[in-house]
C-alpha cells in the first residue's frame, strides 16, 4: 500500500483548491509519508523500537495527517498538559497522548538527535524517528487522567500496561508498505475524504464513529443529523478493539448492506477509520471528533455512552465535557442525541424528546445484550436491527 499511499497524499497536496468544508485542526493538513527511498536503505545500521499494532495505528494517524497537528510523537511537556489541561502546549485543546512506549533495552541504544528505525509487528520498517527525548511516563497519572481508572479490567489501562517504561518523543517519516486496516479500498486517507467532500459539494458533513453494526438507535440518529446537514460519514473504527467486540469484516458486510438499501446514496459516505480503540469514555469523544474535523466533518455525532465500556463512566459524560472545551477552538459542533429506543405506541424510533410513550412501551437493546441473543442462536427483533443486518449477524453466528 506505500507506495499507493505516498502517490495518492502526494497528489492532493497538490490540489491547493482542494480543503473540504473545514481547515484541518491547526490550520494544515500534516502529512508524513515519505519518498524518500534513502530513509530505507539506512534501516541496518539504525538502532530499532518494536512497535505494536496499536502503536502502528497511532503512527499511520499521524503520518496521513488524522492526527493533525502532531507530526510525530508527544514529548514530556506536551504529555504533561494533555493530562493535566487537556490541551496541547500551544493551547489547543487535545485529550489522549499520542506516545511511543519502548524497553529499557531499546532506548539503552540511541540518544536525543539520534534516528531509530520504527519496526512493524510484521517485522518491516514502518518508520523512522527522529529522537528529541526520551522521558519516563507516570503510568498511574496517565491512567487516572486519561480512563479516570487505574483498574487493570479496563481494556485502556490493561493495555497501558504492557507499555515499555519509557517513552520516546520526535517526528516521524512513514514508510511502511501495508496497508493496515484491512480494508485498502475503504481506507480513505483526510486528503481523500476532503476531496470526496469537495466533489459532492458537501458544505457541512456529520461524522460517525462506531465499533458496531448499524442498529436502528443509530439510523434514527444519522437520519436526524442529515436533516441539519449535507453529507455523512460513516467512519467505522477498524483498529484494535476488545476481543468480544464484532470482527471488522463482519461489521463492514453490515455497514455496506444497509447503507445501500436504506440511506440516499448521494449524501454518504463510508470510509474505515485504522485507529486503536481506548474506551476512554469522555476523553475519547473529544479526540474522535479532532480526529473527524481532520478528515473534513464539521460536525460529529456523540451519543449515550460514547467510547464507553463496562460502567466506567456516566451516560452522558461524553457529552458534558464538551462543555468544558473552547467550542472555537475545537472548530467541530458536537451533536448530542439522547438515547434512542423502539416506541411501541408510535411504531418507530424515538427519544424522551419525541415520544409520548411509558417506560413500559420502550424497547432498548444494548450491542452486549444483542451480542448474548446472537450467542443463544437467537434473532435480533426488528425493533433492533434491520432484517438485512440481523441475517448477517446470525450467518456469523
Amino acid at each position: 500500500m506505500n507506495t499507493s499511499l505516498k502517490s495518492r497524499n502526494h497528489a492532493q497536496t497538490k490540489a491547493k483548491n482542494v480543503s473540504g468544508p473545514i481547515k484541518p485542526y491547526g490550520g494544515r493538513l500534516v502529512n508524513r509519508v515519505t519518498d524518500d527511498e534513502a530513509l530505507t536503505g539506512e534501516t541496518k545500521v539504525l538502532p530499532t523500537i518494536q512497535i505494536t499494532p496499536r502503536i502502528l495505528a497511532d503512527l499511520y494517524m499521524v503520518a496521513v495527517g488524522a492526527l493533525s497537528p502532531l507530526e510525530g510523537f508527544m514529548d514530556s511537556a506536551t504529555y504533561e498538559s494533555v493530562l493535566e489541561t487537556m490541551k496541547l502546549t500551544n493551547g489547543l485543546p487535545w485529550s489522549i497522548p499520542v506516545v511511543l512506549p519502548a524497553t529499557q533495552q531499546e532506548v539503552a541504544e540511541f540518544h536525543v538527535g539520534d534516528r531509530v528505525a520504527l519496526i512493524a509487528p510484521d517485522g518491516t520498517l514502518a518508520a523512522k524517528l527522529d529522537v528529541t527525548e526520551i522521558f519516563e511516563p507516570d503510568f498511574a497519572h496517565e491512567a487516572l487522567s486519561v480512563y479516570g481508572t487505574e483498574d487493570a479490567a479496563h481494556p485502556g489501562v490493561a493495555a497501558l500496561q504492557t507499555f515499555g517504561p519509557k517513552y520516546v518523543a520526535g517526528s516521524i517519516h512513514y514508510v511502511y508498505a501495508n496497508d493496515i486496516s484491512g480494508f485498502p479500498a475503504d481506507n480513505l486517507t483526510p486528503a481523500e475524504t476532503r476531496v470526496r467532500f469537495d466533489e459532492a459539494k458537501w458544505g457541512t458533513v456529520v461524522a460517525f464513529q462506531t465499533r458496531n453494526p448499524i442498529h436502528r438507535a443509530h439510523e434514527y440518529l444519522h437520519k436526524c443529523a442529515l436533516e441539519m446537514v449535507e453529507g455523512l460519514l460513516i467512519h467505522p473504527l477498524v483498529g484494535e478493539t476488545k476481543p468480544d467486540d464484532l470482527p471488522a469484516d463482519i461489521r463492514m458486510e453490515s455497514y455496506r448492506t444497509i447503507l445501500d438499501l436504506y440511506y440516499p446514496k448521494d449524501r454518504v459516505l463510508l470510509s474505515v477509520l485504522p485507529a486503536a480503540m481506548r474506551y476512554a469514555g469522555p476523553r475519547e469523544a473529544i479526540f474522535h471528533a479532532i480526529i473527524r474535523r481532520n478528515y473534513g466533518c464539521t460536525h460529529f455525532i456523540v451519543g449515550r455512552d460514547h467510547a464507553g465500556v463496562g460502567d466506567y463512566y456516566g451516560s452522558y459524560d461524553a457529552q458534558e465535557i464538551f462543555d468544558e472545551i473552547d467550542a472555537d477552538l475545537l472548530g467541530i459542533v458536537p451533536l448530542k442525541f439522547e438515547h434512542a429506543f423502539w416506541c411501541t405506541r408510535t411504531g418507530q424510533m424515538a427519544s424522551n424528546k419525541t415520544s409520548p410513550s411509558t417506560p413500559e412501551e420502550r424497547v432498548f437493546l444494548s450491542g452486549s445484550e444483542v451480542r448474548e441473543m446472537l450467542s443463544r442462536g437467537e434473532r435480533p427483533p426488528v425493533e433492533f436491527t434491520r432484517p438485512e443486518v440481523a441475517d448477517i449477524l446470525m450467518k456469523m453466528y
